[in-house]
């Protein structure tokens, strides 16, 4: 089951729990106490600041401190987790809460019940810091434990979260969407982590088709043959070397009184081995996380229904495992799209594009008014942006709006442009392009000029390259663990509502 989370107004001294969390500031001298710091250091009759001092506490960004109460008070453990330097002015921007009360969340394992005084700091919690906070301790509360044959006697993560609020009342349903927000994001988490041999293209449609069953969407699920009379020829292309068809699901939610629609899509390479064009051995094992751009649309659309948010959103998610094999697509194949264009293929490691260039020709037949692409697209992102932050390119618009509502999402994505001297790298002596250009310059930006090719002119879009971001390869930090990290669900739905507010 997951953690629960809830709100009180109850005075502190008048709860009990495994522990309680608390902030703390970096300054130039050490800690700097927030309110729910000074609450528990009274309760623990001034001992908890001296403690954190003596224990060499910084306040650094996703540094937790446990302190035992020695029967002081009724929290056994007081967790001190850093929140980093304070903004100009002194306060917390809500991403700096929600990487605290994910960081509390890991460093508590064993205990089974938490207080958080984390949405005080600041002052009287607004509903960002409340969904902040929230999304924090449930995302941080996270494990992937469907392949462990041992979990008896082992410490789990917290399973019941209370937040201290001045009114338990107004902060019950920014925690519902906090709650319904780390349930999308924990089923991503959960598809990408799964295994290769078990989410192969069949199995993540039916996943994906009985997650918007259960979220009342409309569902459509179409194998090889409806493939085939489709069009989608790179779709069929990509899946043809596995023994393991390619599939294409389509999930729909009609909201009541809709005035926008949306259309999302996602890339669904369940495995990539890189086909023919193969990639080397080192690090391929990361390729089961290729299907995440899927795995979040797919999550996007069901929380938009459970949110009853009034928009049409469909996503559309084109979902084929490359492999190398006899019947794999070649380098100088040339594969014909469902829109009627043509692509000479030099390089089938570049099959993102291919099969989503089918998924992108189908969403624009719905005549939306924007979409919305994400994608493991290409290694060229983390060249040019790291780990931990997306790039976005598309039409300017699009591409603004979406940056914008990362920032206040807490997802890292930065605006990319399109020079349009790069698009000439893709230009074919037979096809109408090539699917990968031959110098690899700018890589990152020529795979979203591929992807303009399918977009109707005058169509808002943005592509979201999550090749860094969506798989987490390292060490966790803040509410981010290792391997799945539910990226870019959060800013998805955070553009969706700015395109409703329009």
């Amino acid at each position: 089951m997951p953690p629960t989370i809830s709100a009180t107004d109850r005075p502190l001294d008048k709860l009990s729990a495994d522990a309680v969390v608390v902030g703390v500031g970096k300054g130039p001298d050490g800690p700097l106490p927030t309110p729910g710091a000074e609450a528990v250091d009274r309760l623990l009759g001034g001992r908890l600041l001296t403690a954190l001092a003596d224990l060499g506490a910084r306040g650094a960004e996703d540094e937790v401190t446990r302190v035992a109460s020695l029967g002081q008070g009724p929290f056994p453990v007081v967790a001190a987790v850093g929140l980093g330097a304070p903004e100009a002015g002194g306060g917390y921007a809500p991403e700096a809460l929600r990487r605290a009360a994910g960081a509390a969340s890991r460093a508590l394992s064993g205990r089974a019940s938490v207080v958080t005084l984390l949405a005080a700091v600041g002052g009287t919690p607004d509903e960002p810091r409340l969904h902040a906070v929230g999304e924090g301790s449930l995302l941080g509360a996270y494990e992937f434990t469907a392949y462990k044959s041992d979990t008896d006697g082992r410490p789990t993560p917290p399973r019941e979260f209370t937040v201290v609020v001045p009114d338990a009342g107004a902060a019950k349903a920014p925690l519902q969407r906090a709650r319904a927000v780390a349930d999308a994001i924990t089923l991503v988490r959960d598809l990408v982590n799964t295994p290769p041999n078990d989410l192969y293209p069949a199995e993540l449609a039916a996943r994906g088709a009985a997650a918007g069953k259960a979220a009342g969407l409309k569902v459509e699920v179409l194998d090889e043959a409806a493939l085939a009379a489709g069009g989608y020829g790179g779709v069929l292309a990509v899946g043809g070397g596995s023994a393991r068809g390619p599939r294409l699901l389509r999930l729909t939610h009609s909201g009541k009184r809709a005035r926008r629609k949306v259309a999302l899509v996602g890339k669904g390479i369940t495995f990539d081995s890189g086909g023919l064009s193969i990639k080397p051995a080192a690090n391929m094992h990361h390729m089961t996380s290729d299907m995440a751009g899927a795995a979040a649309v797919i999550a996007t659309v069901c929380l938009v229904a459970e949110l009853g948010l009034p928009v049409e959103v469909t996503a559309t998610v084109p979902i084929a495992e490359n492999l190398p094999s006899g019947t794999a697509y070649r380098p100088a194949d040339v594969v014909t799209f469902r829109n009627g264009k043509k692509a000479e293929i030099t390089n089938t490691d570049a099959e993102g594009r291919v099969v989503l260039a089918d998924a992108l020709a189908r969403a624009a037949e719905d005549s939306p008014d924007a979409i919305l692409e994400t994608s493991t697209l290409t290694g060229a992102q983390l060249v040019a942006l790291g780990s931990r932050t997306a790039g976005v390119m598309g039409s300017d618009d699009m591409r603004d709006a979406v940056v914008a509502a990362s920032v206040r999402s807490g997802e890292a994505m930065w605006a990319m442009p399109m020079p349009a001297e790069l698009r000439r790298g893709l230009d074919s002596p037979i096809a109408d392009f090539v699917n990968a250009n031959a110098d690899r310059m700018g890589g990152m930006l020529v795979g979203a000029h591929f992807l303009a090719e399918f977009v109707p002119a005058g169509v808002p879009w943005a592509h979201i390259d999550i090749a860094g971001p969506s798989y987490n390869t390292g060490a966790a930090w803040g509410y981010t663990p290792k391997g799945g990290t539910g990226v870019p669900v959060r800013t998805l739905l955070a553009t969706i509502e700015d395109l409703i507010a329009t």
